[in-house]
């Protein structure tokens, strides 16, 4: 019995090593591959490349987009984009900046990014999940920025469109 207690110990030490062993991360070389992944994300959409773009979301992965009732799963996402897609050209964000972060485990991260967009500047977010070896993104949210100084005068743009719809959602609660 005390051998079998002995021999379960050291299994137990020997398996809690490895799997941390496992779950090390390599922030230099994660961040050059997250940053190359939506890089290429990024041009599949400038390229109309369909597959290229959607294969990097998760199956189950979200995306939330600048208009307030754009909260997507990928299957609708799909057929909102789908349009823009076959037109040969959907839209082109380029970031100039982006800032990646790891859990502890180094399976999940999450980045911010400043974009160059046809709407001015914008704000991308989101959350990857490693699937096996590669990361596929399961949140994404775009957002436009608006600069502090002009905030009152886009806040009357905003409420004629969004006062309504903000109101129905409320009456959902």
């Amino acid at each position: 019995m005390k051998k079998l207690l002995l021999f379960l110990s050291v299994l137990s030490i020997g398996t809690t090593l490895l799997i941390q062993n496992n779950t090390t991360v390599n922030p230099e070389k994660e961040i050059a591959v997250i940053n190359q992944l939506l890089d290429d994300w990024h041009k599949a959409a400038a390229n109309a490349d369909y597959n290229g773009y959607f294969g990097k979301i998760a199956n189950d992965g979200r995306y939330i987009g600048t208009d307030a009732a754009e909260n997507w799963d990928k299957k609708a996402f799909e057929t909102f984009s789908k349009p823009y897609f076959d037109k040969g050209r959907a839209w082109d964000f380029k970031p100039v900046e982006r800032n990646i972060y790891f859990s502890k485990n180094g399976k999940v991260a999450w980045f911010d990014e400043l974009l160059d967009t046809w709407m001015k500047g914008c704000r991308g977010s989101g959350v990857l999940e490693k699937e096996g070896k590669e990361w596929k993104i399961k949140h994404y949210v775009l957002s436009m920025t608006v600069p502090n100084d002009v905030t009152k005068e886009v806040i009357p743009l905003k409420a004629k469109y969004e006062d309504a719809y903000i109101e129905k959602l409320k009456g959902k609660k």
